[in-house]
């Protein structure tokens, strides 16, 4: 593996001492990023709105502490966004903040693109402000494909689009981000990520974890749809090393859309994962509720890492039962109350970069 490929020496070697400028910190995938980019020796800037759920990751972990600053903003508001980026004068950007749920896209169609897609241009007009270099990863989604229903993993290559206003809201990011693209700036695109913490409305973990904790049956929509599902630091760790190794490298390729899919071929529908998830927490059960009418999501959905693969040496370190596992485990804990949960945080980062890929 070359330098700046992800092991735990070369993030650090990237990230020590270097100030990164985090927006979306105080959500579920950010949160995590935050601990890690700290635990790296990172002097992170957030700039996000309050934890968006109660309870929080963001809480949960005490990720607050740890931040260089903590900044409360609004993305769509560019004029505070692009004087916080430019009184932290950062070497690292990482976009997250984004409204990330599909089925409150269709009750919120507005929000959605106004956070999703002109949050993400904010950004970019905020980094076009900057007057020193740095190196900007934008978070998008698995969802932003042109979804056709094909049975292979979609590709960086493959269309932008979408039938829902998130996935659309998503190729429309995506295609604002190739707009800006000159500098140091690429996107990715992470699987559904799993992992404790996440406790966002109607998403399958999120809900299987608030049912068993309250000694409930959890209820599963869509229960053959399929996912490429992936522990939330799996991906998180593709983003910092293609951060890493643009920081290094002036390559041009490097600025362009990358995929962070797992590397489980076999089919894990809705309903394997809830039963998965179950026999790590044992006692609990599902049962499984009708589609509601006139909420359409994609049945499948795969992606394709292969380009990570060959051209970063990235590739996932957690099997899906592992992720599995390890998401049942954080949230046991959190849920029994004996243990600090920043703690297990970085118990389970370190269990992931010792991990061999």
């Amino acid at each position: 593996m070359e330098p700046g490929q992800g092991t735990v020496e070369d993030l650090g070697l990237a990230f020590a001492g270097r100030t990164v400028f985090l927006t979306g910190h105080t959500g579920f995938k950010g949160s995590w990023l935050a601990l890690w980019l700290c635990e790296l020796g990172a002097k992170v800037v957030g700039f996000a709105l309050p934890p968006p759920t109660t309870p929080s990751a963001f809480e949960a972990a005490q990720v607050a502490p740890r931040l260089a600053r903590h900044v409360l903003g609004d993305i769509r508001d560019l004029d505070a966004l692009a004087r916080a980026m430019r009184e932290a004068r950062p070497d690292f950007v990482f976009h997250l903040a984004a409204q990330p749920l599909v089925r409150e896209s269709y009750a919120e169609p507005q929000a959605t693109f106004a956070s999703n897609v002109m949050g993400t241009a904010n950004l970019l007009e905020g980094v076009r402000g900057l007057s020193g270099p740095c190196t900007v990863v934008l978070v998008t989604s698995d969802k932003c494909y042109e979804n056709v229903g094909q049975i292979w993993g979609y590709r960086e290559s493959d269309r932008m689009g979408g039938r829902d206003p998130y996935s659309a809201s998503k190729g429309a990011a995506e295609l604002v981000i190739r707009a800006y693209r000159g500098k140091k700036i690429a996107s990715v695109r992470g699987g559904n990520v799993i992992g404790g913490g996440d406790w966002a409305k109607d998403r399958l973990v999120a809900d299987l974890a608030r049912a068993f904790a309250a000694g409930e049956t959890a209820v599963l929509r869509n229960p053959q749809s399929t996912r490429p599902w992936q522990h939330v630091l799996d991906a998180l760790h593709g983003y910092l090393t293609l951060a890493a190794r643009m920081a290094r490298d002036d390559a041009a390729w490097l600025c362009d859309g990358w995929n962070f899919g797992p590397d489980d071929v076999t089919e894990w529908t809705v309903e394997r994962l809830a039963a998965e998830f179950c026999a790590a927490w044992p006692g609990t059960r599902y049962e499984v509720a009708p589609t509601a009418a006139g909420l359409e999501e994609a049945r499948t959905l795969r992606l394709d890492a292969s380009k990570a693969h060959a051209k970063l040496g990235w590739y996932a370190r957690w099997s899906t039962p592992e992720a599995i596992r390890h998401t049942a485990s954080w949230y046991r804990r959190y849920y029994a109350g004996q243990e600090p949960m920043r703690a297990v945080c970085l118990e389970q980062i370190k269990a992931l970069v010792t991990a061999a890929p």
